[in-house]
């Protein structure tokens, strides 16, 4: 169920796989198949979103305006047609700074308890 949020700190904390998506969305539109390459190769292949958790997770977003559907499409010989397209909205670009702020908090923490190195 799509939650109504004005605030990006009402959507907080991010699940992981929601957090990847918008970090693989941030620096352009991609097709689903395309999201999960993205992820893979960011994280060294220890991040792998499969069908079920993309594609349920991409739903709850769109829900949730996080991400909308592209109706911009490439050319048709260069793309299969069947491929949807999605890219951050405006809220979703906050609601991603929101959390990776969030997160940047949370190391400091650890850093200030000595569990990482500054």
């Amino acid at each position: 169920m799509a939650r109504s949020a004005t605030d990006p700190a009402d959507l907080l904390p991010l699940t992981p796989a929601v957090f990847h998506i918008l970090l693989a969305l941030a620096d352009g539109e991609r097709h689903g198949y395309s999201i999960m390459q993205e992820v893979e190769a960011r994280t060294g292949k220890k991040v792998r979103l499969g069908p079920g958790t993309l594609y349920g997770s991409i739903k709850r977003m769109l829900a949730d305006q996080l991400i909308e559907e592209s109706d911009e499409r490439p050319d048709p010989a260069l793309d299969d047609e069947r491929r949807r397209y999605y890219r951050l909205t405006r809220f979703g670009r906050y609601v991603a700074v929101a959390e990776a702020r969030r997160l940047e908090n949370l190391v400091g923490a650890a850093r200030a308890k000595k569990l990482l190195r500054a």
